[in-house]
């Protein structure tokens, strides 16, 4: 029987026992993770709401009667369009969750040992690393962007309707080196802020953990994926129905994809939608890539002895010499 001194018991782990660990992690220690993810989600909201309703350009229009040319052009108008929209909106959640991804990593890493942490010494120890999980972060988004343009870029070239096959072709290729890489570092921000490592080295140490476990990290974080899809779906539902009910524009701005001429009631109302997914998604994908990243290193480097030698479980004293 393995040890369990905090949340997870001391072994490799199983899929429903990542998962059941971040979830403990909630619950056991409710008021800073929810503390985190809800200041941390209702500051997002507000910044994306007021960006929403102030700041986003019109949408392009697309005539539906243009062939060839012509119709490549106005997708590709369209596309920037949207992209250049939900820019905003991206950058802000991307912020957020690197601000919880920091603080809650050290929160369950504590939680492991059986130990707690408030807010203010999840803050203090993650506030360090901070700099360097943006800079990973973005490294990594540059790098994916840098393969989609170059997938792209050859239907951006040639135009017509072989552009079209290109970018599809193009497209579905640079984005199956995308999914690959991103699934290789996935391990690097717990590795930069429980290792204290520098970003290359946290993305080596995150390409030699999940080496020869590709398949199974990719699983379980769709499976995570998945989940959270779920929850904001059965969340976020109702509230729009709801918003959009309140604010008699909100169907027809909806569906004319006007977001910016939304009123205060639909995005009031969809943002408080917003504010509760967040506030449960947030820790919960923290934790499992936190959980993740503990158990390949258990199962390659036995970092289960040295954290029962860490929470003091008997019969795991470093041996004297």
């Amino acid at each position: 029987m393995a040890a369990k001194p905090g949340v997870i018991p001391l072994r490799p782990l199983g899929v429903g026992e990542i998962l059941d660990g971040a979830v403990s992690t909630m619950r056991a220690h409710w008021r800073t993770v929810l503390g985190v993810s809800l200041t941390v989600a209702v500051i997002a909201q507000i910044a994306i709401i007021l960006i929403q309703r102030h700041l986003l350009p019109d949408p392009v229009s697309v005539d539906p009667n243009a062939v060839g040319a012509e119709a490549l052009r106005q997708a590709a108008d369209s596309v920037q369009s949207t992209l250049l929209s939900s820019a905003p909106a991206t950058l802000i959640s991307m912020i957020a969750t690197l601000i919880t991804t920091a603080v809650l990593t050290v929160v369950i890493s504590r939680s492991v040992l059986g130990r707690g942490a408030t807010l203010s010494d999840a803050w203090n120890e993650a506030r360090p690393r901070l700099p360097q999980l943006v800079g990973l972060t973005l490294l990594l988004s540059l790098m994916s962007v840098g393969i989609m343009a170059v997938g792209l870029l050859p239907a951006i070239l040639v135009g017509s309707t072989a552009g079209v096959l290109l970018a599809v072709f193009g497209f579905a290729a640079a984005l199956v080196v995308v999914l690959w890489l991103m699934v290789r570092f996935t391990l690097a921000a717990p590795a930069l802020m429980l290792e204290r490592q520098s970003i290359l080295v946290s993305m080596r140490r995150s390409a030699k953990l999940v080496r020869g476990a590709w398949w199974r990290t990719f699983g379980i974080l769709a499976l995570t994926y998945l989940l959270v899809v779920i929850v904001a779906l059965v969340i976020g539902v109702p509230f729009a129905i709801i918003a959009m009910t309140v604010d008699s524009g909100g169907v027809g701005d909806l569906m004319s994809g006007d977001t910016s001429a939304f009123g205060w009631p639909f995005l009031l109302v969809s943002g408080i939608g917003e504010v509760i997914v967040s506030t449960l998604t947030y820790p919960f994908t923290a934790g499992v890539m936190a959980l993740l990243y503990i158990d390949q290193r258990i199962r390659r480097e036995a970092l289960d002895l040295d954290l029962a030698r860490a929470a003091n479980v008997p019969g795991y004293e470093t041996p004297r010499s």
